[in-house]
């Protein structure tokens, strides 16, 4: 679908439903536990590399120079050099995450129309499909920014459009990472309070996990994603 045809779909929809959203996040909450424990294990196994980069000056500092770890302030160029790589950083974890929940949103939707099909976790990472989530987490980056600059007021209105990018990565391969940003805001903004409401509520639900003895929300986390394949499917709909 192009840009027009996934604007006209919005538009002819009607209003999303909180109810009905969230139960039937539940319901396949129950068939894909497993793959989000699995995504969750992933994620955390390909942005780890990313965090180790940024500590990479400070250990080849002590390497050289044993004595500077004993001092309390860090010298001057290993504080530039940590700052330096703190944005690619950031937007390596940002873009590795956003495909493995944009093939962890896919695999739902082979759940729930009981498709025969492999779960295929790196499915963006091929093909030359990583580029253009490359672009999204930029963008994502930029925005983020922008709400904070907002005394923090445009976080929380850019919490829904935000929500919405790993949906229309998996289910739009022909838009372009502008058009992605663009549809996102476009079903947010005519469901805000809806999405805003199930981020919420199912963000907490899914924090419940810490309650089985902690390590339950690795089970559980991936609950807050959920929401985000139904709200594409009820706000949008498939070809």
């Amino acid at each position: 679908m192009n840009l027009e045809t996934v604007n006209q779909k919005i538009s002819e929809r009607p209003p999303l439903e909180f109810g009905s959203i969230f139960s039937r996040s539940i319901d396949l909450f129950k068939k894909v536990w497993l793959q989000g424990f699995i995504t969750l294990l992933l994620t955390f196994l390909t942005i780890l590399p990313f965090y180790i980069m940024i500590y990479i000056p400070m250990i080849a500092a002590g390497i050289t120079d044993p004595e500077m770890l004993r001092n309390e302030e860090l010298p001057a160029i290993v504080v530039i050099s940590m700052s330096i790589l703190l944005p690619v950083v950031l937007i390596g974890a940002m873009t590795f995450t956003l495909a493995l929940n944009a093939a962890f949103l896919r695999i739902c939707k082979q759940k729930d129309f009981n498709e025969s099909t492999s779960d295929d976790y790196f499915y963006f990472f091929k093909e030359g499909r990583l580029g253009r989530i490359l672009i999204v987490s930029l963008i994502t980056l930029g925005l983020s920014l922008l709400g904070m600059l907002a005394c923090g007021l445009g976080i929380i209105y850019l919490v829904v459009p935000l929500s919405l990018f790993p949906a229309f990565l998996a289910f739009n391969e022909e838009l372009t990472a502008m058009e992605i940003v663009k549809s996102s805001f476009t079903l947010g903004n005519r469901n805000w309070l809806v999405i805003f409401g199930l981020v919420i509520v199912i963000g907490i639900v899914a924090e419940l996990g810490v309650l089985l003895c902690c390590i339950g929300i690795l089970f559980t986390a991936m609950l807050s994603k959920i929401p985000a394949y139904l709200m594409y499917k009820d706000g949008v709909g498939f070809e």
